[in-house]
């Protein structure tokens, strides 16, 4: 066996077909939550595309999760205008005041995954909860508001104020998410694996 044939035949196992599947649906769904468009009320537009991001983290867990986030920006990144307003390219990524929440997606779509992991298989929704905005809200904004800050050359404080205006859409995207996660991992357990020492009932 060649080293090539082994490597593909490690990453066939390390992602196997399903996951792989589950991975594009969700970058898909980012995606087409774009299609909406934004709703513009400062630097940064309101899109429910941080929605499909809550969702890919809660309902895949922390590798898909994040690697379908992953994908859905690489895919922005080579140039396709996937983000809500027909947006794509390298200077989204770099000069744009919203560069720092796509940087911030992948580390909040991680956090989801890794805490709702530890919450299955019951899922009680206010650790849920708490979870979701921890890794959909918090983590999101720790990245976020302070690239913004910079790309605007705006103060931190400054920067935060401007951003108050976000925090009740998001919670909402929270409680919407941790109500249509719960009922897709009691349709479909082992979506995600539990860590060690973790029973699945």
């Amino acid at each position: 066996m060649t080293d090539s044939t082994r490597t593909s035949s490690t990453v066939r196992r390390r992602l196997p077909a399903r996951d792989l599947a589950q991975i594009a649906i969700f970058a898909a769904l980012i995606a087409a939550l774009g299609l909406a468009g934004p709703l513009n009320i400062g630097p940064v537009p309101i899109t429910l595309q941080s929605l499909g991001v809550m969702f890919a983290g809660a309902i895949l867990g922390p590798r898909k999760g994040t690697l379908a986030v992953l994908l859905f920006l690489v895919l922005t990144l080579v140039g396709l205008p996937l983000l809500a307003g027909a947006r794509g390219g390298i200077g989204v990524f770099t000069v744009s005041p919203a560069a720092g929440y796509l940087y911030g997606w992948l580390f909040g779509a991680f956090v989801i995954g890794f805490l709702t992991a530890r919450l299955l298989p019951k899922y009680p929704f206010w650790p849920a909860l708490g979870a979701t905005i921890l890794g959909g809200v918090v983590a999101v904004y720790l990245i976020g508001i302070p690239v913004m800050a910079l790309n605007l050359g705006l103060p931190l404080w400054t920067t935060i104020g401007l951003n108050i205006a976000f925090v009740p859409g998001d919670l909402i995207k929270v409680v919407l998410t941790v109500l249509v996660t719960s009922q897709v991992h009691r349709a479909y357990p082992g979506l995600i694996a539990l860590p060690q020492g973790r029973r699945t009932a």
